[in-house]
This record gives C-alpha cells, structure tokens and sequence, in this order.
C-alpha cells in the first residue's frame, strides 16, 4: 500500500520542476457498528493535517453476538465489503502510512482473529485489535482541541456500538498540548471501558418487546455506569459547574442534527458544536416519542440508526446522572483522529 514521494510539476514557463509531495497517511476504525476511514496529508492547520479523502459505513459487524458470541456470516460479509472500499481508496491514495484497528466487536468475538484473516487475504489490510485503554486513549487524542480550558475538566464520551469509552481529562493541558499539536499522552486524569453500546444494547432491549422495554435499558444502563467509582472523586468537579462534555459519537451527533433541525447531516455544521445538555436530552425525548419508522425518516437519523440512537441516548442520560454537565462540545471525530496524529507524530511530520 505504500508509494513513492516524488514527482514532477510543470512550472509556468513550462519547465519541469521536482518537487515532494506530503505522504497519505490512512486510519481505519472497524466498530461494532461502524466502518471508518480518514485519509489525509500533514499540513500546518491548527490539526495538522488535510483530509484527502473518507469512508464511513454502517456494517453492525458485531449483530448478533450478545447472543452467540461469534461475528454472523452475514455481518462478516457486510464488513468485508465495506473494507474493500476502504482498501480500494487506500491503493488509490497511494497511502504511505496505514493503521489499521478494530475494537469491541473483534475483541469479544470467538472468531475474531479468524475473521481478521480472512480480511486481509480478501483486502490486503492488516488489523491490530486494539485495548480499551488505547481505544479511550486514541479518542481523546482526536478531540483534543475541542476542551475548554476555561473548565477544570473535561469528559470524552464514546458511545460505541459494544461499549462506551469514558477519559476524563486536565481541559486545560488537553488545550496546551492541542495547540502543540502533540501526540504525547493526553491529560488523563480517569478512564473506563463499559460494557454497554448501541447494538448489544437495542439487541437486548428490542423495541416494542414489552410495554417497559426502553425504561428497562435505562435502568440497566444507569446501574451499569453507577458501578463505576475510578472517577468518583471527580464528580463535586461537575456539581460545581467546573466539567464540561466531549460527545464524540454518532449518538451525539445525530441528537445535535436533531436539535438544529438540519434538513441533511452535515458534519461541518455539527461538528465542534456547542450543545446544551438539556437540549440533547429533549432530542432524545423527541424520538423515543416516535415509532421507529418515524425515526427514521429524520434526516439526521435514518433506517440504519433508528433502533440504535435511543439506546446511545440512555447511555448519555446515565453518565449525565453521574456526572452532570450543562453543556456538551459536539464532536464527528475521534479515534482516526488520534490514529493520524499518532502516525504523523511516528514520521516527525505533525
């Protein structure tokens, strides 16, 4: 997947002159539920790099494995799809420096590394399945410069589709070494891994299955997050007013969509978005008020996340509960992010 650096420009007089390209850079995230790609080149943004091009797709490889424990041959071959997209844009790109990673799903799997394998002999892509603490590590890295320093605090959530991340975080250092551009060890004063997400929750709480059903996730999501005491005393932080919310998620961004009343999903507008919390808890109480088909006619909603946002917004409630927070900074970005500024940092390019 690698290619070579150089290569020849006509000049204006018409005369050849040599000239080095900036390296592609590739990171690709393999969810529970999402596929994505970040392809971009190191520039000196306020990020440090330029997207050159994306890929995101909804594969739910992880459908079905609360239940049996392994990836389905049908989400397996879904995925496999998806990534030869991936790969495809990759070679194009003439990418020089490729990551690859898959989570929750991969990590759970009895066939995980099975799977992987037969990714790579029909892609050519090489996957690493990477811990809860790299992933929660990776998608701080990504955000870094959405915290506010004028708050003590910040939390990073990352509503997946097999756990949610939780890194809590100097907002000030965070904001220092954002502005350095630094891929060093973020500011992490806490972190979690818990094991709720969006698809192995709507799988276990089917909506409709009860009169109850959706009262019976919230309550299973908020006893599952209260068992976690790592960032207890952190908690007077946000009770006084002094932590904010970094929602990196498409929970999150679908519920600001919702909020702004977009007639399409557009990341520029969301993305970086301030959101009062109060606001993204009404969103959800706008849906969870809805059928599912209703859902997903909303254009920031859709068929494939209509059974998934109001399980991502019960995992928000309940960490809102624990740590209340009056606003939320929006964020469409993450762990590729990290993954590029890790890459870019590796070959002294950031």
């Amino acid at each position: 997947m690698a290619a070579g650096a150089g290569g020849t420009k006509i000049g204006a007089n018409g005369s050849d002159s040599s000239y080095v390209e900036p390296p592609a850079f590739a990171a690709l995230d393999l969810g529970t539920n999402n596929c994505r790609l970040l392809v971009a080149e190191p520039c000196a943004s306020a990020r440090g790099f330029r997207v050159v091009d994306s890929f995101s797709r909804i594969v739910r490889l992880g459908e079905g494995l609360h239940d049996s424990g392994r990836l389905s041959d049908a989400a397996i071959t879904r995925t496999i799809d998806a990534l030869e997209v991936c790969a495809d844009k990759i070679y194009r790109r003439q990418a020089a420096h490729v990551r690859c990673v898959a989570t929750q799903a991969c990590r759970a799997a009895a066939n995980g590394e099975e799977f992987l394998n037969q990714a790579q002999q029909r892609t050519g892509l090489t996957f690493e399945i990477i811990t809860p603490e790299e992933e929660a590590k990776l998608a701080v890295l990504g955000s870094l410069d959405l915290a506010d320093p004028a708050y003590n605090v910040a939390l990073v959530v990352d509503v997946g589709g097999g756990s949610t991340e939780l890194c809590w975080i100097d907002a000030p250092a965070a904001a220092r070494a954002a502005g350095a551009r630094s891929a060093a060890s973020p500011p992490i004063l806490a972190w979690t891994s818990l094991p709720v997400g969006v698809v192995t929750l709507a799988e276990r709480f089917r909506e409709g299955s009860s009169p109850y059903w959706r009262e019976a996730m919230q309550d299973h999501v908020r006893s599952t997050v209260a068992t976690f005491s790592g960032a207890d005393s952190l908690k007077p932080v946000f009770q006084k007013g002094r932590g904010h919310v970094i929602g990196a998620s498409g929970t999150v961004t679908s519920l600001a969509g919702v909020h702004m009343r977009l007639s399409r999903y557009d990341r520029a507008a969301v993305d970086g978005v301030w959101m009062d919390m109060r606001d993204a808890h009404a969103a959800a109480a706008q849906l969870g008020a809805m059928s599912q088909a209703e859902r997903a006619a909303q254009p920031c909603i859709g068929p494939q996340r209509a059974d998934l946002v109001l399980a991502g917004a019960a995992i928000l409630e309940a960490i809102d509960a624990e740590w209340p927070s009056t606003r939320m900074r929006v964020a469409d970005r993450g762990l590729r992010e990290g993954l590029l500024r890790v890459m870019m940092q590796e070959q002294g390019v950031a």
